[in-house]
């Protein structure tokens, strides 16, 4: 294999499309680093393992020697981006968009080799745009191609409002690829339209059109649903350790071969294809592939030693092997006169509702210590600590404190 074809082979990984991959092989094989751009809009101030599909993706193409261009899209998200939204979308505060951006930064480097990544705020060149400027670049496309985005199409055949700005944003996106003279944008596979708007800006602002690749958006742990932290199916890339492995832990066997294709460096694919064969064959575990992907994620997010005692943590409570101590300890505050174990176990992050609670404690799946528990009346005073479990995976260790 070339060295372009195994350039090739790496970038397509996990990718959904790539739009158009000749062109992308005409430029690799011109020796110079390309120029790869992603955006991300800081509507949120934390990054979710779901956020790192394209930042592992811009670190394979930082591997690969090229230079990749961290976009945060500050002038953007005060726009709003619409896409998938069935709704105007509240257009963020300058203030929020700064607080947000600045732990974007902070968060990237986990993933992103630092010196290799330029970072940069479209603000630098939207800030300065005049009326006319804008007036300009939206003349640039009609209402009518505008409406062949799926989303903006749904609302308008549902007589839903579509505000004027939101028409806006995929050309304020698309001329971010002139700004930057980008070789390749990567972006969700949400986010086609866009990503191909930055195409035709650049042809017209006699550019060589970006290549476009889109990457799957990764299911969260219901295995179901895009992760998203309004549904609660996410990982934090800035979680406790214990967290990233338990969480890991939980997915379904099936979703795990998507996640190591998609989030795992340490496993090629042709490995996988092995551990797929083990594992039908019964000489492989599935718990012990999914061990291996949580350790990573663990290791990329924190350290190795981390993801080692995690590890180690996660043995002592599922497997029975090893000291619970190792686990992190959460401190609860509790009034004086306790609190019963319903209230505990939702206090503690186990269960979403005292009475989710008690239906736990009458299917005997609540533990405490190794111990199964069924007394709802049983009160827990400052001073208590204990390994609280529901089920074989969701536990927490506890400490008590006077609130």
């Amino acid at each position: 294999m070339s060295d372009i074809e195994g350039a090739l082979a790496l970038i397509g990984r996990g990718a959904d499309e790539i739009i158009k991959e000749e062109e992308l092989e005409k430029r690799l094989g011109e020796g110079r680093p390309l120029r790869i751009k992603a955006g991300f809009d800081p509507t949120a101030p934390d990054l979710h393992v779901g956020h790192t599909v394209l930042l592992n993706k811009m670190r394979q193409f930082q591997d690969l020697g090229h230079q990749v261009i961290f976009l945060i899209g500050d002038f953007t998200g005060m726009i709003g981006d619409p896409t998938g939204k069935n709704a105007t979308r509240k257009p963020l505060t300058p203030e929020q968009v700064k607080a947000n951006a600045e732990t974007y930064a902070a968060q990237v480097y986990k993933v992103l080799d630092k010196k290799r990544t330029e970072l940069r705020f479209n603000s630098e060149w939207f800030g300065g745009m005049s009326a006319a400027d804008m007036i300009r670049l939206a003349s640039q496309h009609t209402v009518a191609r505008m409406l062949e985005r799926d989303d903006f199409d749904k609302r308008y055949k549902a007589q839903q409002p579509i505000a004027i700005h939101e028409f806006l944003y995929p050309l304020v996106q698309g001329y971010d690829s002139v700004a930057l003279k980008a070789d390749v944008e990567l972006g969700g596979t949400d986010q086609k339209f866009n990503l191909l708007m930055g195409r035709a800006l650049q042809e017209h602002y006699g550019q060589p059109p970006q290549v476009v690749l889109t990457m799957p958006l990764l299911e969260g742990l219901d295995g179901v649903n895009k992760m998203s932290k309004s549904l609660g199916n996410y990982i934090g890339i800035d979680e406790p350790a214990i967290d990233i492995v338990t969480k890991t832990m939980k997915i379904g066997d099936e979703l795990m071969w998507r996640w190591f294709e998609l989030l795992s460096f340490d496993v090629s694919l042709d490995e996988l294809a092995t551990m797929k064969r083990d594992i039908e064959s019964g000489q492989l575990n599935p718990r012990d592939a999914k061990l291996r992907l949580a350790r990573e994620l663990a290791a990329r997010f924190h350290d190795a030693a981390a993801a080692e005692q995690a590890i180690a943590g996660w043995h002592a409570v599922v497997r029975g092997e090893g000291d619970t101590s190792l686990l992190p300890l959460d401190e609860i505050a509790v009034p004086e006169e306790g609190l019963r174990l319903p209230a505990l176990l939702t206090a503690a992050g186990l269960t979403k509702s005292n009475s989710e609670a008690n239906r736990k404690l009458k299917e005997r799946a609540v533990r405490i210590d190794g111990d199964v528990v069924e007394d709802a009346q049983r009160v827990f005073e400052a001073g208590f600590e204990g390994v609280l479990q529901i089920g074989k995976r969701n536990f927490a260790r506890v400490l008590l404190k006077r609130g």
